[in-house]
């Protein structure tokens, strides 16, 4: 058990699943093989009390938007699509969501990145690899996400007619 545990830690991986079209298991250079996309320094606050919390450099990863396309979140065969909501899931249960529309239809999206390098330096599990960020986020703490181990695409009830 601990050889199996030490290797899911070593090469951690992020899922991307639920109402997809290809569930997907990316590790990160599978996820480097995607276009790179990066978020300026910032500085990181608790959205409840405002206090300073340290300053983060320069994420740099992949775009969340781009590996839900790859997983096929969007069908040409119907439009349940604009109704799906995200659920991103960190190792330690913290979850957090986004919309279809935040991701796809706003400039939201282009900054939504699962990062796996910060300040030209490549992440590893104890500085949180790999991270989930939203940094067009107003405050972005409560999105700042350490561990992703899972995105999972859920779409909301039936359309009215």
């Amino acid at each position: 058990m601990t050889s199996l545990r030490q290797s899911v830690l070593s090469s951690p991986s992020v899922q991307i699943g639920g109402a997809v079209q290809r569930p997907l298991a990316l590790d990160v250079a599978a996820m480097r093989e995607f276009e790179r996309a990066s978020i300026e320094p910032f500085d990181l606050v608790c959205f409840s009390t405002g206090r300073y919390i340290r300053p983060m450099g320069r994420y740099r990863g992949v775009q969340l938007r781009v590996l839900l396309d790859a997983a096929g979140v969007r069908r040409p065969d119907n439009t349940d699509f604009k109704r799906t909501v995200f659920l991103a899931h960190a190792h330690d249960g913290y979850a957090v969501t986004f919309s279809w529309h935040e991701l796809f239809n706003t400039p939201v999206g282009a900054q939504v990145i699962v990062a796996y390098e910060c300040e030209d330096r490549a992440l590893g599990i104890d500085d949180g690899l790999p991270v989930l960020v939203s940094g067009a986020d107003t405050v972005r703490a409560p999105r700042h996400m350490k561990r992703l181990v899972r995105v999972d695409a859920h779409v909301l009830g039936a359309p009215h007619r």
